[in-house]
């Protein structure tokens, strides 16, 4: 039994549905724009090789726009119905996606039960890390071939992750989730890549289908992909993908920016 840092057993808390073998609903949300997606901007546009950053990856705040779209996803949490609000937190390690999950429950009022999990990190780059689609042709071009003849969900740049690999933590995280939190009403804040294969799991895709929704659009930050329990199918249902609604909403500016390296998508 995992714990939260609040000192609960998740598994000890009133649950909305107790004989339901997933939770009564997961909300996957990809945090607020961070300093990261700024910068990634500013060097892709000046034509660099390499973004502009003193922090690690993990260490990578929000942006102040950022902060303004994670206060808007807590408004907009505050708007929905009582029952459908989350009572637990599952949040990656990140500082971004935890920056963003305090000020949404700020903003929301809410307060729950919180697991850091490190398995819902975001997907590391190893030697690609911080290089902007020009950085990473210039300095790995024989990188570059090896991922376009592998193809990006096997790709796995030295040092780093597959999107396989990070499938692999994934299904142990959602594992955990379904025993641990079987009732509650989950949010998730992470990254786009584990939004993405939150889709691939739960859903039974291959490769050519989440890929196919990889190229449609990026996902929004702080956009809500959420499930419902469907008692009948005996699983978590998907309700929406990608929704802008929680900054639409609340009148604040809508962003997508990749968090991966610019690599051909």
């Amino acid at each position: 039994m995992r714990t939260a840092s609040a000192g609960k057993e998740i598994g000890m808390l009133p649950r909305t549905g107790p004989d339901a073998p997933w939770p009564a609903s997961l909300w996957v949300v990809r945090h607020g724009e961070s300093a990261g997606n700024v910068a990634r901007d500013a060097a892709e546009a000046e034509g660099l090789e390499r973004l502009d950053l003193s922090h690690r990856d993990v260490d990578v705040p929000l942006s102040d726009l950022g902060v303004r779209q994670a206060r808007a996803l807590g408004r907009w949490i505050a708007e929905q119905p009582r029952e459908d609000q989350p009572t637990v937190l599952w949040t990656s390690p990140y500082v971004r996606a935890q920056q963003t999950a305090d000020h949404a429950l700020e903003a929301a009022r809410l307060e729950v039960p919180r697991v850091v999990d490190e398995r819902l990190r975001e997907r590391e780059f190893g030697v690609l890390d911080g290089l902007t689609r020009h950085g990473i042709t210039t300095q790995f071009p024989e990188e570059s071939e090896r991922r376009a003849a592998v193809g990006k969900f096997y790709h796995r740049p030295p040092g780093g992750e597959s999107w396989t690999d990070v499938l692999q933590r994934l299904r142990a995280v959602m594992d955990d989730i379904r025993t641990d939190a079987q009732g509650e009403r989950v949010l998730v804040m992470a990254h786009q890549v584990v939004v993405l294969l939150t889709r691939y799991v739960l859903e039974g895709m291959d490769e050519h289908q989440v890929l196919a929704l990889d190229k449609e659009a990026e996902v929004i930050n702080c956009s809500v992909t959420s499930y419902r329990y469907d008692k009948e199918a005996g699983r978590l249902a998907l309700h929406r993908y990608n929704e802008a609604a929680p900054l639409e909403e609340q009148d604040e500016q809508v962003t997508a920016e990749p968090d991966a390296p610019g690599a051909p998508r």
